[in-house]
């Protein structure tokens, strides 16, 4: 789960970028694997997500957001839950653990 405190408040203009989102229309189950999913299955899931991330004019913005509040599941901002936490290890001076 996404943590809340890291959350910025229910200013509109915070999160109005999110009306620009290429994935509004998409389906929602592409950019989260159901349970058990591995192998090429799931890399194939994440890379149309990708795909769709790659048209986004948000994509920047919902990057930003989801290493902000570290947002620990599907793909955001063209990101997997392994690449948000190899950044976040990173910029932490530690390796990942994935």
């Amino acid at each position: 789960m996404a943590e809340i405190s890291r959350l910025p408040g229910p200013v509109m203009d915070l999160w109005e970028w999110q009306f620009e989102g290429a994935c509004r229309d998409a389906d929602q189950d592409l950019f989260f694997h159901p349970e058990g999913e591995r192998g090429s299955a799931r890399r194939r899931r994440a890379e149309a997500a990708k795909a769709i991330c790659a048209t986004c004019p948000v994509l920047k913005e919902c990057r930003e957001q989801s290493l902000a509040v570290r947002e620990p599941y599907g793909v955001w901002g063209g990101l997997s839950e392994d690449e948000r936490a190899a950044i976040l290890a990173q910029r932490n001076g530690r390796r990942a653990v994935v």
